[in-house]
Order: structure tokens, then sequence, then C-alpha cells
């Protein structure tokens, strides 16, 4: 009797035992538990800075090998519109995400991402330009952390405007950019005039045209949040694109966006452009562009004001609060946008390539300033460019490229297509315009902006 309790008391002990190995395993404690690397998915754009980030996230890697990266890398249009569904919805299916100076204070004030607090002295967050510091923070606090960042500015073939006899000053107008594409529009030749972006969406048609607007004296709403797209500035800036487009432009204008406009430009197809300042870079890079050492840079231009003609963007990367790595994910995003990681692009792929417009000490560098000749022009530009006072006129609200109310992402979608649909003669420009007001007045009314 005593032999058979000592063993079911030995079973129950045994049993005891298992049961508790499991409890610890199932908390983190157990070896094998504790040696399991956290994924970080990362969402990001497809553009060439991003491009080389992934690549080079093989050094994090290897210094943090308990943490293991997963890239989803997506066309802008389609990482805007998968980033904005998975946070809305608390999908969960990213551990950081590539947002913008657009989403960063709004989805802050919902409670979307997380404030990025205790940065490591060494990150050196006070070297990040303030521009940036302030469109990536709300109440104080930053919820983004910039990894590249632009205005817009105007590039030209310099041996083109030679043979052309066309000299550009710092400062060049909308005017003389009509009279420039005449002269240098050969598409015998395979050279087309100018390039512009005509792909639909909010952050490509509508983030440059919206400058268009801005320095030809226009705004999207009044200070009673009316829309203003059937005004004067709207037409006469809607003429001027699609005339432009449609005479010196490249065939299928309306499909190019930033990317396809880079790729043209950098093969030598286009004899101007205006666009990203983080383009210059890759323009100048003779590895990537084969017009390297032909490429004239000015300010963006102006037509009326200039007021908003040049805008201000930060590629940002944000954690989700319903990320399951928040320590591994904010390792990364310091890493991601460190001086150190900025030096470690430069000892990899050369100065020019460094991460532009983000942090005083690239700019500073003396090593940079030799190999981006374009660098003061750039910084000129985000410093001037000023989302409080993007127009000539009083308006309600912030923002130069896009209006940083929650509604204008579907806003800016539907007006991008209803541009694209003018550029491409499906309706005239009084039409498409009066499609976007109609459009733009029922979603500020939804919404709750204006009466209905």
């Amino acid at each position: 009797m005593m032999r058979q309790f000592r063993f079911a008391k030995m079973l129950a002990m045994f049993f005891v035992g298992i049961l508790l190995v499991q409890l610890y395993s199932c908390s983190g404690g157990g070896g094998s538990q504790a040696n399991r690397k956290s994924t970080v998915t990362i969402a990001t754009v497809n553009n060439n800075d991003m491009v080389i980030m992934q690549e080079l996230s093989k050094e994090f890697e290897q210094a943090n090998p308990d943490t293991q990266l997963k890239w989803v890398v997506l066309e802008e249009n389609v990482l805007r519109q998968r980033v904005t569904n998975d946070i809305a919805n608390k999908g969960g299916q990213f551990d950081v995400m590539t947002i913008g100076t657009y989403e960063t204070p709004i989805w802050a004030k919902q409670g979307w991402i997380k404030s990025l607090d205790n940065l490591p002295a060494d990150y050196d967050v006070n070297d990040i330009l303030p521009p940036l510091r302030d469109a990536l923070s709300t109440d104080g606090k930053l919820y983004a952390l910039p990894f590249y960042a632009e205005s817009s500015m105007f590039f030209y073939r310099k041996d083109l405007f030679q043979n052309a006899g066309i000299t550009v000053p710092q400062q060049p107008t909308y005017t003389q950019l009509r009279e420039w594409a005449s002269k240098i529009h050969n598409p015998s030749q395979g050279v087309y005039g100018v390039c512009l972006r005509g792909k639909p969406g909010w952050g490509e048609n509508v983030a440059y045209f919206t400058t268009l607007v801005n320095t030809s004296g226009g705004q999207w709403f009044d200070t009673n949040w009316n829309p203003t797209l059937n005004t004067p500035p709207w037409k006469n800036a809607l003429n001027y694109y699609v005339d432009l487009l449609t005479q010196y432009g490249p065939p299928g204008a309306s499909s190019n966006g930033y990317n396809e406009n880079l790729a043209l430009f950098s093969s030598g197809k286009c004899g101007m452009w205006v666009d990203a300042t983080s383009a210059a870079g890759k323009v100048f890079d003779p590895k990537t562009s084969q017009v390297a050492d032909k490429v004239g840079f000015a300010r963006a231009p102006i037509a009326t004001t200039p007021n908003g003609s040049n805008w201000l963007w930060a590629w940002s990367l944000a954690i989700p609060s319903t990320t399951k790595s928040p320590e591994a994910a904010q390792k990364f995003v310091e890493w991601a946008t460190s001086k150190q990681y900025v030096q470690l692009v430069a000892e990899r792929k050369g100065w020019v390539l460094a991460p532009p417009g983000t942090r005083k000490s690239t700019y500073d560098n003396p090593n940079y300033q030799k190999a981006a000749p374009f660098a003061p022009v750039a910084l000129s530009a985000i410093e001037s460019a000023n989302p409080s006072k993007p127009t000539v006129n009083p308006v309600p609200y912030k923002g130069i490229q896009y209006v940083a109310i929650p509604e204008f992402q579907a806003i800016g979608t539907q007006v991008g297509q209803t541009l694209a649909a003018a550029l491409t003669k499906q309706v005239s420009v009084d039409q498409a315009l009066e499609q976007a007001q109609n459009s733009t007045q029922e979603a500020m009314k939804r919404a709750g902006y204006i009466k209905a």
C-alpha cells in the first residue's frame, strides 16, 4: 500500500513538473523561447532610398541577431492604401510603417501610432532639421522619425539648354518653363520637353498640381471650408498643365508618377523635370543616371506668388500601436534614421546617395557638400517651405501639397482621377474642375465642415 502511495506521489510530481515547464516556457522564460527571434514586419515604398535601406538592413540583423526583418515593399499609391486600411482597422499586419508628414499628426491624435520617447543621446534628435521635427510632432512628442525628406525643385539638361541658348535663373517661372519646353522638345530624337507627375493619386499628380495651384494664387478651401476648385487660379493652372504636357510631355504622361519620371529623366528622355529634391542624388549618380554629368538645377518654378510653390515632405518610419514587437521595432526605426546609418550609406553607396533632407550634420559634412552640388538649393527649399502659410490668401488648413485633414486622402484621390481625365482629354478642363468641385463639396458636407 505504501509502495503504491509513493508511486502515485512521484507520478503526480512528474506531471506537476511538466506543467510548470510548459507554463514557464509560455511566459517566455524557457531557453528555447528566450532565443526565439522577434519578427519586425516593415511596410515601405519602392523608392530608391528605401530599396537601399532594405539592402543594408542585413547590417542591423547581424548586430541584432534576436530580430528578423520582414519586408513588404509597395508602389506608393498601394502603400498608402494598405497601411491606412491596416491602421484604421487595427489589423496589426505591420510593426513599422513608412508614412509621411500628412499622416503622422492625424494618426497620432487617433492614438494609432506610438510616440517615440526615450531616444538615446547618440541619436541626437536635435540634429533633425526643425521643420521636420515640427511636422512629425504632436503635443511636443515625436511620432515618426524621418528617413529622408524633401521639398521640390527644378531639374534640367544643361547640354540641351546650352544648345538652345537658354540661361536658367536661380528662380525660374512657369512662363519661362513653357518657353524652354518649346525650344528643347525633340521627340524624333527621343527627348521630350518636360516631365511632370500625371499618375492619379493624392500623393502623385495632386501633390505636384497643388503647388502649381498655390503659386497661381489659388487654394483648396476658403476660410469657411468651402471648396474653391472652380475658381480662376485652378482653371489657369489646369489649362497650363494640360497644354504643357500635351504639347511637350512624353506619351502616356497620365501614367507617370515620381518613379516613372525619374527613370525617364535619368535615361535622357526629359529635358526638364519639376519634382522632389530627393531625386537629385539619383540623377547625379553616374551608376543610375545616364545624364549625371549634364544635370542643372534651380528652385521650383513660380507663377504669380512664391507661396506654396515648393512642398515639404518626409518619408518617415512610425510604429503602429498594434505592433507585437514594440522594442525591436523602435530599435530598427532608430537605426534606420540615425547619423550612423547616413554614414553607412555613404560608405557603401557614396555620399551622393546619402539619405537627404533630414539631418543638419549631413549638410555640414564636407564630403556631402562635395558630392552633392545640389545640396544648398535642396536645403534652402526645405527650410523655406511653410505648411502654415501655403497660399497667398488665408486658409483654415496646414499643408502645402496636401490639406492636413483626415478626409483629404479620399478627396485628393478623387480629384487626382479627374485631373488625369482632363490630361487624357476624356473631359474638358471646365468639366474636370466642375466635377472636382462637386465631389469635394459633397465630401466636405458629409464630413460636417460645411452645412448640407
